[in-house]
């Protein structure tokens, strides 16, 4: 396993994550208490020492889970958690998205709560969860900056949700030196990702990105085929049909990055993120495993060469060759699609949310 570290902060982060929204939560299926905890240890077995939860998954049992399973290697893992979500005081309805808090008293006040849940005197990395940019005001950065002084957080992130806002806020991120800015990316969906790649650059900003989702839920490790279908019974099932039949099209066009013996495709997905010097770790969805003993050795496979990366960005730039819509022609924007067309991305403005995939 390979690291590097967040922004301007001295937190070092293991090349390939692990989300932790994928144990405590029925997100991406059932599993025991024992199951999540055995999965969460065997990651670390595997090298990986970056660790991203949040406390709304399954209202703080993810965060009770992941002190639990880490409570023995502390001084040897990076964590991660998020807050901005009230369910202290508001049920959720299936998968639905509860009410936001974002203010300098709830970042304190839920962070410490999250402490005490994790069984920690510190988080390394905090980020704001699917915060809209007007809601992180100058009350909200000020929080941030004294629960670091404080020695409470480490380094300080911003997760972004497509269905609630992306290009404005992860810019504003990149713009105020946030360590991290969270997001969407894989080889289908470049076009955020290459955004930020281009604020980065223009603002001279030392902002680290933190892909998730490298595997398109499921399309880039082909554990969604035309032969499994896509009848899923996790938020997965809420993707138009259109997106998988094209998906696995792309697929096929991708095959050149499989390497026999060295690089599968599903590492070649993550390895493709990782090509990127401003990617600081992946964090793909775990889970069994199997996933994390082949996932986490994509740090080390062989890189992607110059042609292969040019050759990627021809494709995508083809739509991979497919000559139909995949049905996900939407952002969530919260300024009303300027800054899509700012940034002048081919995609429809919509105030609402893209769909049910779109959860952590």
């Amino acid at each position: 396993m390979n690291f590097r570290t967040l922004g301007d902060s001295d937190v070092e982060v293991s090349e390939v994550g692990f989300g932790a929204w994928v144990v405590g939560t029925d997100w991406w299926g059932d599993r025991t208490r024992e199951d999540s905890i055995e999965l969460l240890r065997h990651a670390v077995e595997e090298g990986i020492t970056y660790f991203d939860t949040g406390d709304v998954y399954g209202h703080g049992a993810s965060e009770e889970l992941l002190g639990e399973a880490l409570a023995d290697v502390r001084d040897e893992v990076t964590v991660a958690t998020k807050v901005g979500y009230d369910f202290y005081n508001h049920p959720q309805a299936g998968h639905g998205e509860l009410p936001k808090e974002m203010t300098g008293e709830w970042v304190r006040s839920a962070t410490e709560k999250s402490l005490d849940r994790l069984g920690m005197d510190y988080v390394d990395v905090l980020q704001l969860h699917n915060a809209n940019a007007d809601e992180v005001d100058a009350d909200v950065l000020e929080a941030l900056d004294e629960l670091r002084e404080e020695g409470l957080v480490g380094a300080v992130g911003w997760a972004l949700g497509p269905s609630i806002g992306w290009l404005a806020e992860g810019d504003k991120a990149i713009e105020e030196e946030f360590d991290a800015v969270q997001l969407v990316w894989n080889l289908f969906e470049q076009e955020v990702g290459n955004h930020f790649l281009d604020t980065i650059e223009r603002t001279g900003s030392s902002t680290s990105l933190i892909p998730r989702v490298p595997h398109s839920s499921g399309l880039l490790n082909e554990q969604v085929t035309p032969e499994t279908g896509h009848d899923l019974d996790d938020h997965r099932g809420f993707r138009p049909d259109a997106w998988y039949e094209t998906g696995w099209e792309k697929v096929d066009a991708l095959r050149f990055l499989e390497r026999d013996g060295e690089r599968t495709m599903g590492q070649a997905a993550i390895a493709y993120l990782l090509n990127h010097d401003e990617v600081a770790t992946v964090t793909p969805t775990f889970h069994t495993k199997d996933d994390i003993t082949e996932w986490a050795a994509a740090s080390e496979v062989p890189k992607l060469t110059d042609a292969e990366m040019e050759r990627v960005a021809d494709l995508y730039a083809d739509n991979f060759g497919v000559d139909r819509d995949d049905g996900m022609d939407e952002l969530r924007s919260s300024v009303g699609g300027e800054d899509i067309r700012a940034a002048g991305i081919d995609k429809r403005a919509t105030a609402g949310p893209r769909n049910s995939a779109s959860s952590d």
